[in-house]
């Protein structure tokens, strides 16, 4: 029964079927408790509950399917400890995956006693402690993953007993201590993550440790030696000279002592220079900002009240305020510090956020990271608030409210594109760090008072930094690389965050604001996205694919009167486009072949954008350029015809 829309709860009346052997529910809407009643199943050998909604914890009945081999949870909201029965079902020796959930406390020592499990997964959960060290214990594990917890300690020696090992992520803990020499032994690993941990000393360059395509190290700073192409600093034996040893203690003292002096000398006088002054306005740089106060929040919320809730997303939630000391109108966002990401989306959205000025990205105003009222920690950034809210509320309007009365026209939203656009060259290349946005889509594209756009949401952005080899880069954020239907290909596979990235989301956003759909329509499946079916009905079917709700606008602006079912025109070059009925409706209407000609180019840009290949994609610098022209064409400033732009001559290629 899994990939269905199943809600509501798991029937405990599964637990009567007594002989069943596989349970597949995964990938569904359900929720409430794992019944208990499964336990009844002594004969299951496959139990998959993956990607619901389920919550509690695993019911310790499961301790009696002792016929289970494969047991998958994750990607649930289930939390508590593990019950030590899970660890006494001694047939579990294929999979045991209990990732993207939330639960806590230690991994007991008794894992030891799945000695035969094959892969193990309990990432991305609120575990703490050290890894148990008789986790060496479980010689056929392949897969182990750990990363995305709070586990402390060393990384347990006893891991090089793992002779069957091919992947080991660690990664985004608190382990610290060195690298066991071991680990350069497992002749089968094909995998190792130990990026964002406290890990020090010497990085071995043998084994897994030889291919820097198979290991990932970053985010440890105190990190020295491996192979070149890792680029970590020479490794420095400690001198065995006392002599030596005290005259440097000496020399670092005193240099403590001086730089304290001074740092105190320094903050004095700038304090008194400071207090001299009249206080300044709020600026928009994080540095030159006084954190504003959890009180203050709460108060412009009115609590944070669910009247003034205005979005959510994956990291927090976002109220609309008011600033009392200048009655401001601000949106604050709020993030959601049980999710791990949080925290690091924060520090990436500031990092982003306090050093770009561009009228076209969302400006900051202050931040607060402080405790509220329940003694818990608070992280929240304040912006300007833009009263024309989201580009997804134009392009999808609810049907039941005063919203479906939005409808943008041609214009509005080729200035919008062109906005954008001006955004991302400003983050690609005006920056003295490249910043890749990585999460470009309708709802993070905020519209002002005058229907300005402004780019959003940094919280998956990167800082990209490029030595002279344009190979080696160094990005800091955390692991997501966009949304589903805006991401790159690439990314699905592993590749790096890059500005063709970005380009392949600008194209796909593009695609949908003047077709109307989303890239995740149920339509879109078996191979067809948004990319392939534009591309494969231009030119001939070019009003098929247009939005409906846009082509009645403008065809009501113009005064365009009712025509036949099927009306053609030729373009310049003698071809035809083919004008056929809008959203199927008895209304048949058709547009003018200029017109006709600017929807064309702008659908032949957002294609440009998104192709496959990275490589083949335009820069956002040749996007100005050619929606600039299309602008012109269209508001009547016109153009040299004997040079048309890529995007018209892509357009002309294509037809029959």
């Amino acid at each position: 029964m899994e990939g269905n829309l199943f809600t509501g709860m798991i029937p405990t009346c599964f637990g009567k079927f007594q002989k069943m052997q596989g349970l597949y529910l995964y990938g569904n809407k359900l929720s409430g408790i794992i019944p208990s009643s499964i336990g009844n199943l002594t004969q299951l050998a496959v139990l998959f509950l993956s990607q619901n909604n389920l919550e509690g914890s695993i019911p310790p009945s499961i301790g009696t399917c002792q016929s289970l081999q494969q047991l998958d949870v994750s990607q649930n909201h289930l939390s508590g400890v593990i019950p030590q029965q899970v660890f006494q079902i001694f047939s579990l020796s294929l999979l045991l995956n209990l990732s993207h959930n939330s639960f806590s406390g230690k991994l007991p020592v008794e894992i030891d006693s799945l000695k035969n499990i094959n892969s193990l997964d309990v990432s991305k959960n609120n575990f703490s402690g050290e890894i148990p060290a008789t986790i060496g214990n479980c010689l056929n594990l392949v897969y182990l993953g750990l990363h995305g917890n709070s586990f402390n300690g060393t990384i347990p020696s006893s891991m090089a007993s793992l002779k069957s090992l091919e992947y080991l992520d660690v990664s985004r803990n608190n382990l610290s201590g060195l690298i066991p020499k071991g680990l350069e032994k497992l002749s089968f690993l094909k995998y190792l993550n130990i990026s964002f941990n406290n890990i020090e000393g010497e990085v071995p360059i043998e084994g897994v440790f030889r291919n820097v395509n198979m290991i990932s190290v970053i985010g440890n700073n105190k990190l020295c030696g491996g192979i070149p192409q890792l680029q970590l600093p020479t490794c420095h034996k400690v001198t065995k000279s006392r002599k030596s040893l005290a005259s440097r203690l000496t020399i670092t003292i005193v240099c403590v002592i001086t730089c304290i002096l001074l740092v105190s000398t320094f903050l004095v006088l700038y304090w008194r220079k400071k207090s001299k002054k009249k206080p300044s306005s709020i600026v928009s740089n994080i540095d030159l900002l006084p954190t504003i106060s959890y009180k203050m929040l709460h108060q412009a919320t009115n609590g944070f009240s669910l009247n003034n809730l205005i979005g959510s997303g994956s990291f927090g939630v976002v109220y609309k305020g008011v600033l009392e000391q200048d009655e401001r109108l601000v949106a604050v966002k709020v993030l959601n510090l049980q999710n791990k990401d949080a925290s690091k989306s924060f520090m990436a959205e500031c990092n982003v956020l306090r050093n770009v000025r561009h009228r076209n990205l969302i400006k900051i105003l202050t931040c607060c990271s402080s405790i509220n009222y329940n003694g818990d920690d608070f992280k929240a950034l304040v912006f300007e608030f833009m009263t024309n809210g989201s580009l997804e509320m134009w392009l999808h309007p609810m049907t039941d409210n005063d919203n479906q009365s939005k409808n943008l026209s041609i214009l509005q939203r080729l200035i919008i594109a062109i906005d954008v656009a001006f955004a991302l060259n400003y983050l690609h290349n005006h920056c003295e760090q490249k910043i890749i946005h990585c999460d470009l889509k309708p709802s993070n594209i905020l519209l002002d008072s005058d229907m300005i756009a402004h780019v959003s949401d940094f919280g998956l952005s990167r800082l990209l930094t490029t030595s002279n080899d344009s190979s080696q880069k160094c990005t800091s954020t955390i692991g997501l690389k966009g949304s589903i239907g805006y991401a790159a290909p690439e990314y699905g596979i592993g590749g790096e965050a890059s500005t063709e990235g970005d380009v392949y989301s600008y194209g796909v956003l593009v695609l949908e604001m003047f077709t109307g759909r989303r890239p995740t329509d149920d339509m879109f499946k078996d191979g067809l996205n948004l990319h392939n079916f534009v591309k494969m009905s231009l030119p001939k079917r070019l009003i098929q694919v247009v939005d409906p709700m846009l082509l009645a606008r403008e065809v009501e602006e113009m005064g365009v009167a009712t025509a036949a079912m099927m009306a053609t025109k030729e373009d310049d070059n003698d071809n035809e486009i083919e004008v056929e009925e809008a959203n199927n409706t008895e209304d048949f209407r058709h547009i003018d072949v200029d017109m006709q000609k600017c929807l064309l180019s702008i659908l032949n840009i957002g294609i440009l954008c998104s192709l496959e290949s990275p490589k083949e994609r335009i820069n956002m610098e040749e996007v100005i350029k050619e929606l600039q022209l299309i602008k012109s064409t269209f508001v009547g400033l016109g153009i040299r015809r004997s040079r048309p732009s890529r995007a018209q001559r892509l357009g002309t290629t294509r037809r029959d």
